[in-house]
């Protein structure tokens, strides 16, 4: 429903210009972000924290988006284009290496390894993770055989808006106040304090785009269109996120459309 409000207010951002518009769009997409998983080389990243600590895997926040744009001829094989795209996706996880369990002080998390036997209730430790992006992108694209013709390939590139958000909720493990739990057996064990967490951070930042792919014409006025994007963004945290590394926005977006020309 968020999407769709999304793409909904973009709409109409875009019907007091569709006078000087020559081709509308709607399009729908599928976009695979570039977020680095390696906790080594991004000690500090917030993508490779999560990926290194939870049971979110790469593939949970690739998903669809919602798009329009229109296009102004500037000749037989240019165009300036404005489009936009909607992403969300929000996943639930569990911590992979801590379980956690109640005392009078409160939760605390236990290393799965290192749990006393003489303790039965366990539980798990879980948050969400969502991730929202909507770039308006603005573009010049390029057609070397122009557009008559039966296949018409482009390409082109172009600088956007990236309206981004970034929330977790749930349980966290605080890492920064460790306790000391002495089991007969296992001897002294560090164990970890969980609290709650509601933490979100959104804004907006400038990136950057290239794009290829092909349309194919089915009447004089109306395509089918088909392309590959790639963005390069990056958002700084400076509330509830803040001293991790910049956030990678960026990744390939996959797109199937449908334009008509005026």
């Amino acid at each position: 429903m968020k999407k769709l409000t999304v793409l909904a207010a973009g709409l109409l951002l875009l019907v007091p210009c569709l006078v000087f518009s020559d081709s509308f769009s709607l399009r729908l997409g599928y976009f695979m972000p570039r977020a680095s998983t390696d906790i080594i080389l991004h000690p500090d990243s917030l993508w490779a924290i999560e990926f290194d600590q939870m049971s979110f895997r790469m593939q949970d926040f690739r998903g669809t988006t919602l798009g329009a744009g229109y296009e102004y001829f500037l000749g037989k094989n240019l165009s300036l284009a404005f489009t936009l795209d909607a992403f969300s996706k929000s996943r639930l996880g569990d911590y992979l290496y801590y379980d956690q369990t109640e005392f009078d002080e409160g939760w605390f998390a236990f290393p799965t390894d290192l749990e006393p036997s003489d303790i039965v209730d366990w539980y798990y430790i879980s948050h969400s993770f969502k991730v929202s992006s909507t770039p308006l992108q603005l573009s010049l694209k390029f057609m070397p055989l122009g557009r008559k013709t039966r296949l018409i390939p482009f390409v082109g590139g172009g600088a956007g808006l990236y309206l981004w958000s970034v929330r977790m909720y749930g349980e966290m493990v605080n890492f920064a106040d460790p306790w000391l739990y002495t089991d007969p057996e296992l001897g002294d064990i560090d164990i970890l304090p969980v609290e709650s967490v509601n933490g979100r951070e959104k804004g907006s930042v400038f990136g950057y785009h290239a794009f290829a792919g092909l349309q194919f014409p089915i009447g004089y006025r109306a395509t089918i269109d088909a392309e590959a994007r790639y963005h390069w963004a990056k958002a700084r945290f400076d509330t509830w996120f803040q001293g991790f590394e910049d956030f990678d926005l960026g990744g390939l977006a996959l797109t199937v459309g449908f334009s008509y020309w005026f």
